[in-house]
């Protein structure tokens, strides 16, 4: 097991920086002109991936040019994405300009992209490293737009829901050894989330001080992650519904802006009130409209062929019924319902295959057995209590 470090995070305004190295740069056409005119670089050679295919950052990352000696990523999504793995599959360092503190993206060890399969595709994580340096330039951060300048809120947040599933995996067996759960990280990471609630409205604000603290606190869940080995203690349903929506839907939609309503529709599965939660991420400007509803019902209608394709950890969505009442709740609490006497899937759909008996019993021994003695948490308990052990 290899424990990553976060990258360097340097304070500083870009048109300090003195760059000499012979420069790759990722970025795209609506972020390099936010900051061409303040940051200096020898640029050799330049792409703008908008997509993220697998296959496009494998070119990239193997064409890069021999006398490259830096990679710069400017902006977020798929030019970050295509940086990280172009500099970790050359040996060369990363330095990440991030306009927004949209996610914690620019701190993970690893670049996510869309591959194909079948007919269908699915979002894979690919092994990186991480960055070796961030540059914040906090007039840079304060000037992006409202709806992303600090959308990585919805990350802290989605710690609530991945906790609860996290404990309802232990509860069933159903997670690895590696995996097993850990009251004392909940506890660290469940603070991580109270304290993104707290700083929503300045963080929304645009006040700098909080913005500062949002990116702390995505620091000490990045780390947290890499310590643990897994993503457990920060992640669950809610990320890997916003992983399917963004191999399914539409891919410009921002990573925020998909993950903010699963985190309130998973929240609302576990019986939570999602109200909190959904004050929070509008406080801090995150768009929660920006899911079709009609992507989120096919979704579900197919939920257990995109778990098989992605592989995610055990959660609530493998034992869901997605005709039952609380699914309907859910879908209301989130406003991903349809309305009524719009569109439909036809009658008489084909059921989703259920695992067979065997497959059930393969599944319950991969729990340890102090997992399987957790107790039951209250439906009434808040979101973001620590599990007890």
């Amino acid at each position: 097991m290899v424990i990553w470090p976060l990258p360097r995070i340097t304070f500083q305004e870009l048109s300090l920086v003195k760059e000499t190295r012979r420069v790759a740069l990722l970025t795209s056409a609506e972020a390099w002109p936010v900051v061409s005119d303040h940051l200096a670089l020898p640029v050799l050679i330049q792409a703008e991936p908008s997509r993220y295919d697998r296959e496009l950052f494998e070119y990239l990352a193997g064409n890069l040019p021999s006398a490259v000696e830096v990679v710069y990523a400017v902006g977020g999504g798929a030019p970050l994405e295509a940086a990280k793995l172009v500099a970790a599959r050359n040996g060369v360092p990363l330095v990440v300009v991030p306009l927004a503190l949209d996610s914690t993206s620019m701190l993970t060890p690893y670049a996510v992209a869309i591959e194909p399969l079948a007919d269908r595709q699915r979002r894979v994580r690919l092994n990186a490293a991480p960055a070796a340096e961030v540059i914040v330039d906090w007039d840079v951060i304060l000037g992006g737009p409202e709806s992303l300048r600090g959308a990585g809120i919805a990350e802290m947040l989605g710690i609530v829901t991945g906790l609860l599933d996290w404990r309802y995996a232990a509860q069933r067996g159903k997670n690895p050894r590696a995996e097993r759960f850990q009251p004392w990280a909940a506890g660290v990471t469940t603070d991580l989330a109270k304290q993104a609630i707290k700083s929503a409205t300045a963080i929304g604000q645009g006040d700098r001080e909080a913005l500062h603290t949002l990116l702390s606190l995505m620091m000490v869940a990045v780390q947290m992650g890499n310590l643990l080995g897994h993503t457990r203690a920060l992640q669950g349903s809610e990320h890997h519904l916003a992983d399917i929506l963004a191999a399914t839907s539409n891919p410009a939609t921002p990573h925020a802006e998909l993950l903010g309503p699963c985190v309130l529709f998973c929240a609302a599965l576990h019986g939570q009130d999602p109200a909190p939660l959904r004050d929070a991420l509008s406080g801090a400007g995150v768009r929660l409209d920006q899911i079709r509803a009609t992507d989120f019902t096919l979704m579900l209608g197919a939920l257990s062929t995109h778990l098989a394709d992605h592989g995610f950890p055990y959660s609530i969505l493998n034992d869901l019924d997605s005709t039952a009442d609380e699914v309907t709740l859910a879908l209301d609490a989130a406003g991903l319902a349809l309305l009524t006497e719009t569109w439909a899937v036809p009658a008489g759909t084909p059921p989703e295959e259920q695992a067979s008996p065997e497959e059930e019993a393969a599944a319950e021994e991969e729990g340890s057995d102090e997992d399987a003695a957790l107790p039951a948490q209250p439906a009434t308990a808040s979101a973001t209590d620590t599990p007890s052990d």
